[in-house]
């Protein structure tokens, strides 16, 4: 695909896809071209308040608009698999809300799916893309720290009990892990590229039968480990800690990063400052663009 503006659609009305469709604005070469919600009334309300030139009804309708360049996907995890699955058969570039899938039965069914038709498709773990983020890979893959052998990670927060609130709900695909866990969990991966040698973990799990938090150790080659913590009955430092060898670097609010803080013999050594306008998302849209723009 030549570069281009791109014209997404944007499967679902909720909380996250108005939060994607504000960050849209700020994003280059894309244009808020369509919604598709259960709803002809949600649609259109969501399509007036974004300035979104179609609105459908029907998921299925949203899909086969032949117009429709790329697809984000944000429904509740559960439905991820089978909207997923209904844009790829479209035959579009499709950005999922993270998590992909609630297993990776349905992670692997996906992937090959795309895999066999040579499409695009990428979890939208915005996280990876802020530029703070960059720079601290920067930082790392420039040997500033040193080897890196422990990387430290929490997020939680503390929310009011409501059974039915999709995080309480298991028919929805609630939990700590899938919903808050992911952030944590995905920095160790990006940060030693590379999967765990070994794994343990502990939970609570609530009245509902969903976790409400969890601690996770990864033991890594070389003796490299990760320490992680997440929850939404309690409020958590949201920090992250990246400990080399030669210095430490420290991530406030990592899974939204507007900073980040080089040490080494315990003193400041750099902070990079990211003054965005947007929340965030636009740098995971562009990365979709740059990918199509070059053939992914």
């Amino acid at each position: 695909m030549d570069e281009k503006t791109l014209k997404w659609g944007i499967l679902g009305t909720g909380g996250i896809a108005n939060a994607f469709a504000r960050d849209l604005a700020f994003a280059k070469n894309t244009e808020k071209f369509a919604v598709g919600s259960r709803t002809k009334e949600s649609a259109a309300k969501f399509a007036e308040e974004h300035g979104v030139s179609r609105a459908y009804g029907r998921y299925e309708e949203l899909v086969q608009d032949p117009d429709v360049d790329a697809i984000y996907v944000a429904t509740p995890h559960p439905f991820h698999k089978d909207n997923v699955l209904a844009c790829l058969r479209a035959g579009k570039a499709v950005l999922c809300e993270k998590p992909f899938t609630i297993n990776s039965g349905e992670l692997e069914e996906i992937i090959q799916f795309a895999r066999d038709q040579k499409l695009f498709l990428m979890e939208a773990m915005w996280t990876r893309f802020l530029p703070p983020i960059v720079k601290v890979k920067e930082w790392i893959d420039s040997g500033e720290i040193g080897e890196v052998l422990l990387v430290k990670a929490d997020f939680g927060f503390r929310a009011p009990w409501d059974p039915e609130w999709r995080l309480l709900n298991p028919a929805l695909g609630g939990g700590a892990l899938l919903d808050v866990g992911i952030y944590p969990v995905t920095f160790a991966s990006m940060i030693f590229g590379t999967k765990p040698e070994k794994i343990l973990s502990t939970a609570h799990i609530g009245e509902t039968g969903v976790d409400e938090q969890f601690s996770i150790l990864m033991s890594y080659p070389s003796g490299k480990t990760a320490t992680l913590n997440g929850a939404f009955r309690i409020g958590l430092t949201n920090e992250a800690y990246i400990h080399g060898t030669e210095g430490y670097i420290r991530i406030p609010s990592f899974h939204s990063a507007k900073s980040a803080t080089l040490y080494k013999d315990g003193k400041e050594v750099e902070t990079f400052n990211d003054d965005r306008k947007s929340a965030g998302y636009a740098f995971e849209i562009e990365e979709v663009g740059r990918c199509l723009s070059q053939g992914f």
